[in-house]
């Protein structure tokens, strides 16, 4: 699956206010540049802004956390990806005994990937359930759970598998809060990995997120780090609302040190990985890597890029993206996702409608 890069020139102005709340919009023109991996590139039309008009959004509007960017001048522990995951959902299990884990060899097995390797011995097969091969059942049942009190994790092995439980996610993870009038919340995590890997088949080489993004009640993460990986699973079982949490086999691997105290992330707020003047390219996930390599060759080249991870892909934190473009007047998107109807679509879509003056 190609790497996509969107590119949106002479992007949104934004007007400083007391709590950033209100925006303005500056009227100037506005070009796209999409480039794919395989070398094309295709142009979009101009676009003549509209009147400024002032816009209020429903994201977030909290001032970044500084912890993720100095947690390597901490004392700490290194882990890998995957172990980060583990000890969040372990530090989990042990503070509330409502949450458990669902799906497939999860159990004495360890997960595909090891993410809860030792749990089944340490809680016991009621809390860590091993499930037959059937996502559509496990996830429903997990659904269930959570209605009457329960916080389970639910493990896709692979997320192209949990297509198979799409209409759970849907109709029901996503909905039953809202068509039971608030009777029920859905305190769930659905967690597993995707995105393009070695050796793997195509079903098993998905980024899926375009797909659930659209699910009204879902909100979505991406972890990128072993500092965020933990932050985030924390938070997301903590979390009142669903969450998936979507993971990357690439990653697994990567080792970072991560402070010895507890913390979480906030699920709705990007990472400033970068601070820069020229440009702002947003990304997450393993494109994340990618894309430092390529700023170091801007760097060289007398430009100075900031590079955000957006993290949260649903709701997308417009503060930090917003002040970003504001400074920079220029985005650049890098994504591993569908070449239509992806995250980098839902972006370009929404700074054009921010350059536009259209109230968000």
């Amino acid at each position: 699956m190609a790497a996509i890069f969107q590119g949106v020139g002479a992007a949104t102005a934004l007007s400083h206010s007391k709590n950033f709340n209100p925006r303005f919009v500056s009227a100037r023109k506005a070009s796209f540049v999409v480039v794919r991996s395989d070398a094309n590139v295709k142009f979009g039309s101009n676009l003549r802004g509209r009147k400024a008009e002032q816009f209020t959004t429903n994201a977030v509007a909290t001032k970044a956390d500084n912890s993720a960017i100095s947690s390597t001048s901490k004392p700490g522990h290194e882990l890998l990806l995957f172990e980060a995951l583990q000890e969040g959902l372990d530090e989990e299990m042990n503070r509330d005994p409502c949450v458990c884990v669902m799906g497939e060899d999860v159990g004495h097995y360890g997960g595909s990937y090891k993410v809860t390797k030792g749990l089944a011995e340490k809680y016991g097969d009621l809390r860590v359930l091993d499930t037959p091969i059937a996502e559509n059942s496990f996830t429903g049942m997990g659904i269930g759970a959570a209605m009457t009190g329960l916080r389970p994790v639910v493990e896709g092995m692979n997320m192209g598998f949990l297509l198979l439980a799409f209409n759970q996610i849907s109709n029901n993870c996503g909905m039953l809060h809202y068509t039971s009038g608030g009777q029920f919340k859905i305190p769930i995590v659905i967690r597993g990995p995707g995105g393009v890997g070695r050796q793997l088949g195509a079903e098993h080489s998905q980024r899926l997120e375009s797909y659930f993004q659209s699910i009204p009640g879902i909100q979505m993460v991406a972890c990128s780090t072993p500092y965020n990986a933990k932050g985030l699973m924390k938070a997301a079982i903590r979390s009142e609302n669903p969450v998936i949490l979507f993971e990357h086999v690439l990653l697994y691997n990567l080792k970072e040190r991560i402070p010895d105290e507890e913390y979480i992330c906030n699920l709705e707020e990007a990472e400033m990985v970068r601070p820069g003047e020229h440009v702002t390219i947003l990304t997450y996930s393993r494109m994340r890597y990618h894309v430092m390599q390529a700023a170091k060759t801007l760097v060289n080249k007398g430009y100075d890029p900031e590079v955000i991870d957006i993290r949260s892909l649903k709701p997308f934190d417009l503060y930090t993206i917003g002040n970003s473009v504001k400074k920079t007047h220029r985005v650049l998107i890098v994504e591993e996702c569908m070449r239509t109807g992806g995250i980098g679509a839902s972006l370009t879509a929404i700074l054009t409608m921010m350059q536009a003056g259209v109230r968000i």
